[in-house]
């Protein structure tokens, strides 16, 4: 799968949005974790650069590459998820394809971020998003997921699978934090 493929793909999921609410949706899984950051302007202008040209997700260790940097409403982005044999067995040498398209964005003065939600082919079926918010002088980001397994290894893994991306939620944050301060 190339990035120039996505644009035919369809997004997996009907809730599109649903990371800009509380609520969780019906068959759907949440995951949600906010850390504050760091403070001041600098930081909550470091961190929205960072968000903005997928360096965090670079950082954090997920390369990502993307039609639009920085992301806005129709951005389709590809990552790989190398998953060791397992991903030899399922997709390619290099990893299983993890498409996405934003489908959400927000700038204004104390709240950045944008979501995507999942392509055809993506293992997960739902959204994710990345904030970075100003409250005070304190800056927070926070990753916001409403998911369930759409591939068998998926479903298959269950609670394992929700871990994980707990995990990649925290290094996220971290990847964030690392670049803000």
């Amino acid at each position: 799968m190339k990035l120039d493929d996505l644009a035919r793909l369809q997004l997996t999921y009907d809730e599109v949005g649903c990371t800009r609410y509380d609520e969780t949706p019906v068959g759907l899984h949440r995951l949600e974790c906010t850390e504050r950051i760091g403070a001041g302007d600098e930081v909550f202008q470091r961190a929205a650069d960072a968000l903005l040209t997928w360096r965090m997700h670079r950082v954090a260790g997920f390369g990502t590459t993307a039609t639009d940097t920085p992301p806005r409403v129709g951005t389709d982005t590809l990552g790989l998820l190398n998953l060791g044999i397992l991903s030899r067995r399922l997709q390619s040498r290099r990893g299983v394809p993890i498409p996405c398209r934003v489908v959400w964005t927000v700038d204004e003065p104390d709240q950045i971020g944008f979501a995507y939600g999942t392509l055809e082919g993506h293992p997960e079926c739902g959204e994710e998003s990345f904030l970075v918010t100003r409250e005070g002088d304190d800056v927070h980001a926070t990753i916001r997921a409403y998911s369930r397994g759409a591939s068998w290894y998926a479903r298959l893994g269950g609670p394992v699978t929700r871990r994980a991306q707990h995990y990649a939620a925290r290094r996220y944050l971290a990847a964030l934090r690392r670049l803000a301060t």
